[in-house]
């Protein structure tokens, strides 16, 4: 019996490779067509998007053209080749702004670059490109009900955008006076990145690096000098204890402030 169904899975694999084969080879653009739209519900996407790719130009002005398009994009989308699905996806938009799957266009098109999305400490161009296309889709449909979707990537992943410059913060003042003066490259990075993002999770963090890289400046600096960039530390605290009076790291600022109270004159 079980022979009896390897040979019918087999005869049904062989078929229906020569049924893409005949397809592929076919001029019939409607014949071509229906196949891709069995192969995509089969879940058969690479099938589905050579065919797609094939035809979309001979289907484009005819009643099939927006279809083809969309399942085109769908296809790579499900086969996770975002960045070619999200071409795609816009090329739909764009051309049939009104379309029946302008909404869903719209939205997949930033979500796979969402989910394409890497680590911070790689290249964030795609998640750049991912937020600009998601901020698209919630102005362009704020009563979608895939709002709430867009909107928690949208944060994740400036959250994930401000950690990368936490990192690159963090890294100017790890580096200290090597090679010139790399804390006031970590303030002058800190300060915008709270600009751009003022209501991000890592918000303390970045206030604290700049209390410690003024210090450190203060700390490094010459005697004509040394006082008021002290003074400009002592600022710094009492704007950080401030906005976080209940911070876990009081007693490294407090220490800080402390050492700067003594080189400064009333």
């Amino acid at each position: 019996m079980r022979k009896y169904l390897y040979i019918l899975a087999l005869f049904a694999v062989l078929c229906s490779c020569g049924e893409y084969n005949k397809v592929l080879k076919s001029r019939d653009v409607n014949y071509r067509f229906d196949y891709a739209k069995r192969a995509f519900n089969e879940k058969k996407y690479v099938n589905a998007a050579t065919v797609l790719t094939d035809i979309i130009t001979p289907l484009r002005g005819g009643p099939k053209g927006e279809e083809a398009l969309y399942l085109l994009a769908m296809s790579h989308f499900e086969n996770k080749d975002y960045l070619q699905a999200g071409l795609y996806f816009k090329t739909y938009y764009q051309r049939y702004p009104r379309g029946k799957y302008a909404e869903l266009a719209r939205f997949y098109s930033g979500y796979g670059y969402y989910l394409d999305s890497p680590d911070p400490q790689l290249d964030q161009s795609m998640t750049i490109k991912a937020i600009e296309e998601l901020t698209g889709f919630l102005e362009a449909y704020p009563r979608s009900d895939r709002v709430t979707v867009a909107q928690n990537a949208i944060f994740e992943m400036q959250d994930k955008l401000t950690l990368k410059e936490l990192q690159n913060a963090q890294l100017y003042y790890n580096l200290g006076n090597f090679l010139g003066n790399n804390y006031e490259s970590a303030i002058i990075t800190a300060r915008n990145a709270l600009k751009e993002y003022p209501f991000s999770k890592y918000k303390e963090d970045f206030e604290l690096l700049i209390l410690k890289s003024k210090f450190q400046e203060a700390k490094q600096s010459i005697d004509e000098k040394r006082a008021e960039r002290y003074r400009d530390v002592m600022d710094e605290y009492y704007s950080y204890i401030n906005n976080f009076p209940d911070t876990k790291n009081r007693k490294e600022a407090d220490n800080i402030f402390k050492i700067a109270q003594k080189y400064v004159k009333d």
